[in-house]
C-alpha cells in the first residue's frame, strides 16, 4: 500500500452558536415512507438541478416511485407517481436520479445486488419515463448503491457496486449526452479481487472537469472489518488515474496498489460510504467519521491534501461512545457527514447526532488548518435517523446548499419502525 507522512491535527475548538432561529428555510414537498431510512440514506443522489428547474425523488407510503420538479425560489412542486415500486423494507434499495446537460431526467431505483432497474425522461423537462432500459450491457446483474454525477460538459458519470459487501468491484460508466448512449469507462475501476470490496464514498468533481475519489475497504459484511481510506484521481473522464504523486494507477486499482490517504486499522468504527468534495485549489476534502486507539467515542473528521501530505483534524467533540459490527442497515446515533467547500474555502459538515437532539447540524470552518469549528443547528425538530444528501449543481452554481429531509426511523439489520409516513422537505441554507 502506498503511504506517506501524515500530519494530525490538534483536537478542534468549538465556537458556540446562538440563533434565535435555524438560518435555513424548509420547502415542503410531500409525505413519504419513513419506516426506515430508504429515502434518507447518504449514498443516493436525492436531488439535482438543471438549470433553473431542480429535481428530487422519493418514496410514497406504499413504495411508488415519486418524481417532483420545481423552479428555484418556488414553494410549488410538480409531483408525478411513476410506474415503478421498490422494496422500500430494505433501506439499501434507495432512488438515484442524475439530469444531463439535454434535461433529460435519468434515474436508477431498487437496487441490492439487483439486476439493473434504470429507466430516463421521454423527453427534456418530463417526469414521465421510459420503460426499464439497459446501460452498457455488462455487469449490470448485481447492482448496488447507484449514483449519477454530472461533468460539466453536460454527460453523466453513473457510479455502482458490481457483487455483495466483502467481494464486490466498483463499476464507472459514462453517459454521452450527444449520442444519448452510456458506455463502460472501467468495469471495474476499483476491484475487490473477490476477497473484499471498497466502499466508495461521493465522487468529488472539481473546477477543472478532474474526478476524486476515496473509498474505504471491506474485508467481509461485517461493517467493523472496513479499514483505510484510499484516494485516486483522474484528468480525463475516468479513463486514467493517478495517485497525489501524480504516478499512474494500473486498473483496475487494488488493495496492494491504492493509496492510502489515512491508514485506520479494522475495528475502529470507521464507517463507509460518506463523502468529499474539491475545494477552490481543486483538492480533495473527505468527511468521515471513526474512533482513535484508546477511545471509545467516534469523532467527525475530515482528511484532506494540502498539495504535499494528507492531513486531518476532528470535527466538533462528541462524548457518546457506540460501536459498529455486524452486517445489513445499522441503527447508529450518528449520520455518515456529507461535505461541501465554499469559493471562499471554508469547510461546511453537515451531519446529524443524537446528542445535539438528532437535528441537521451544520459545522464550519475557515481555518486553512481546519482546527476551529463552528455549529449550528438547521432544524429545531428531530430528524429520526436521516443522512444528508444535497443538490451539488446548485450548491457550484449558486453557493446553496440545498438539502433532501425527511424525518425516518431505522431499526438495526434491516428493521422498521412503526412511524407513519412523515414530509419530505428541501432544507435550502446558504452559509454565512
Amino acid at each position: 500500500m502506498m503511504t506517506r507522512p501524515l500530519s494530525i491535527l490538534p483536537i478542534a475548538t468549538l465556537i458556540a452558536t446562538a440563533v434565535a432561529e435555524p438560518p435555513a428555510t424548509s420547502v415542503p414537498l410531500d409525505d413519504g415512507w419513513a419506516r426506515n431510512s430508504v429515502n434518507a440514506v447518504v449514498f443516493r443522489t436525492s436531488v439535482m438541478s438543471h438549470g433553473d428547474t431542480q429535481y428530487a425523488s422519493y418514496y410514497d407510503a406504499e413504495g411508488h416511485m415519486m418524481l417532483a420538479k420545481r423552479q428555484h425560489g418556488s414553494r410549488d412542486w410538480e409531483i408525478r407517481r411513476t410506474q415503478y415500486r421498490g422494496n422500500v423494507r430494505d433501506a439499501h434499495n434507495s432512488i438515484s436520479i442524475g439530469v444531463d446537460g439535454k434535461g433529460v431526467l435519468h434515474v436508477a431505483w431498487d437496487h441490492h445486488d439487483h439486476p439493473l432497474r434504470y429507466a430516463k425522461g421521454v423527453k427534456p423537462g418530463s417526469l414521465e419515463l421510459t420503460d426499464k432500459l439497459p446501460m452498457t450491457g455488462k455487469h449490470e446483474s448485481k447492482v448496488t448503491y447507484p449514483q449519477f454525477y454530472r461533468l460539466p460538459d453536460g454527460d453523466l458519470l453513473f457510479l455502482y457496486r458490481d457483487g455483495a459487501s466483502g467481494r464486490g468491484d466498483a463499476m464507472l460508466n459514462r453517459y454521452d449526452v450527444g449520442n444519448e448512449r452510456w458506455e463502460p469507462v472501467q468495469h471495474p475501476l476499483v476491484s475487490g479481487e473477490g476477497r473484499r470490496n471498497p466502499y466508495l464514498n461521493t465522487l468529488a468533481i472539481d473546477d477543472l472537469g478532474g474526478i476524486h475519489l476515496s473509498w474505504v475497504w471491506r474485508e467481509s459484511p461485517d461493517v467493523a472489518s472496513n479499514h483505510d481510506l484510499c484516494f485516486a484521481y483522474s484528468r480525463d473522464g475516468g479513463k486514467t488515474w493517478v495517485n497525489t504523486r501524480n504516478e499512474a494507477y494500473e486498473l483496475p486499482i487494488v488493495e496492494k496498489t491504492a493509496e492510502v490517504a489515512w491508514e485506520i486499522p479494522q475495528g475502529r468504527e470507521l464507517i463507509n460510504q460518506t463523502s468529499m468534495a474539491a475545494g477552490p485549489d481543486n483538492r480533495p476534502v473527505i468527511a468521515t467519521y471513526w474512533r482513535d486507539d484508546g477511545s471509545r467515542v467516534p469523532q467527525f473528521r475530515v482528511v484532506w491534501f494540502d498539495g504535499t501530505r494528507w492531513k486531518s483534524s476532528q470535527v466538533g467533540q462528541r462524548k457518546e461512545a457506540f460501536s459498529l459490527s455486524g452486517g445489513g442497515t445499522k441503527r447508529i446515533p450518528i449520520s455518515r457527514p456529507q461535505v461541501a467547500v465554499g469559493d471562499d474555502g471554508a469547510v461546511h459538515v453537515v451531519f446529524r447526532d443524537e446528542e445535539r437532539g438528532a437535528v441537521v447540524t451544520a459545522a464550519t470552518s475557515s481555518d486553512p488548518q481546519r482546527y476551529r469549528w463552528k455549529l449550528v443547528d438547521l432544524t429545531e425538530d428531530s430528524v429520526g435517523a436521516w443522512e444528508p444528501t444535497f443538490d451539488a449543481v446548485r450548491w457550484a452554481a449558486d453557493g446553496q446548499l440545498d438539502l433532501f429531509v425527511q424525518r425516518v426511523g431505522q431499526g438495526d439489520g434491516e428493521g422498521i419502525e412503526a412511524i407513519p409516513p412523515q414530509p419530505v422537505k428541501v432544507l435550502e441554507w446558504k452559509p454565512d
